[in-house]
Protein backbone atom coordinates (compact mmCIF):
# COMPACT_ATOMS: atom_id res chain seq x y z
CA UNK A 1 0.00 0.00 0.00
CA UNK A 2 1.12 3.22 -0.70
CA UNK A 3 1.56 6.10 2.28
CA UNK A 4 1.10 9.55 1.96
CA UNK A 5 3.83 11.98 2.56
CA UNK A 6 4.24 12.23 6.91
CA UNK A 7 4.25 16.50 5.97
CA UNK A 8 0.64 16.26 4.15
CA UNK A 9 -1.13 14.16 6.78
CA UNK A 10 0.42 16.04 9.11
CA UNK A 11 -1.33 18.82 7.40
CA UNK A 12 -4.58 16.97 6.59
CA UNK A 13 -4.76 15.94 10.23
CA UNK A 14 -4.44 19.63 11.86
CA UNK A 15 -6.53 20.83 9.27
CA UNK A 16 -9.44 18.89 10.10
CA UNK A 17 -9.27 19.43 13.82
CA UNK A 18 -9.08 23.11 13.30
CA UNK A 19 -12.33 23.01 10.86
CA UNK A 20 -14.16 21.14 13.24
CA UNK A 21 -13.39 23.44 16.09
CA UNK A 22 -14.90 26.42 13.63
CA UNK A 23 -17.48 24.30 12.87
CA UNK A 24 -18.66 23.38 16.14
CA UNK A 25 -17.94 27.12 17.18
CA UNK A 26 -19.91 28.85 14.67
CA UNK A 27 -21.56 26.41 12.42
CA UNK A 28 -21.09 28.08 9.45
CA UNK A 29 -21.19 26.45 5.46
CA UNK A 30 -17.81 27.27 4.64
CA UNK A 31 -16.40 25.51 7.81
CA UNK A 32 -18.53 22.31 7.12
CA UNK A 33 -17.74 22.09 3.24
CA UNK A 34 -14.03 22.50 3.72
CA UNK A 35 -14.04 19.89 6.41
CA UNK A 36 -15.88 17.27 4.29
CA UNK A 37 -13.45 17.68 1.81
CA UNK A 38 -10.43 17.60 4.25
CA UNK A 39 -12.14 15.05 5.36
CA UNK A 40 -12.53 12.69 1.96
CA UNK A 41 -8.66 13.52 1.21
CA UNK A 42 -8.23 12.09 4.33
CA UNK A 43 -10.01 9.14 3.65
CA UNK A 44 -8.45 8.70 -0.30
CA UNK A 45 -4.99 9.63 1.63
CA UNK A 46 -5.27 6.83 4.45
CA UNK A 47 -7.44 3.82 2.27
CA UNK A 48 -10.11 3.87 4.69
CA UNK A 49 -13.95 5.26 4.21
CA UNK A 50 -14.79 7.17 7.45
CA UNK A 51 -13.41 10.01 9.03
CA UNK A 52 -12.75 8.68 12.53
CA UNK A 53 -10.87 5.91 10.22
CA UNK A 54 -8.59 7.89 8.50
CA UNK A 55 -7.54 10.11 11.62
CA UNK A 56 -6.52 6.81 13.69
CA UNK A 57 -4.64 5.80 10.21
CA UNK A 58 -3.05 9.26 9.65
CA UNK A 59 -2.04 9.23 13.28
CA UNK A 60 -0.72 5.69 13.05
CA UNK A 61 1.46 6.31 10.10
CA UNK A 62 2.29 9.62 11.69
CA UNK A 63 4.11 7.73 14.83
CA UNK A 64 5.77 5.51 12.16
CA UNK A 65 7.33 8.06 10.11
CA UNK A 66 11.31 8.31 10.17
CA UNK A 67 11.32 11.63 11.67
CA UNK A 68 9.03 9.80 14.45
CA UNK A 69 7.29 13.14 14.53
CA UNK A 70 3.57 12.28 14.97
CA UNK A 71 0.91 15.24 15.13
CA UNK A 72 -0.12 17.72 17.72
CA UNK A 73 -2.45 16.26 18.87
CA UNK A 74 -3.72 12.77 20.03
Amino acid sequence: MLLANPAVLRNLVEQYETLSLLHAETGGVEARQRMEDVAYTLCVSTGTRDVDSALAAARRQLAASPSGVGPAVT
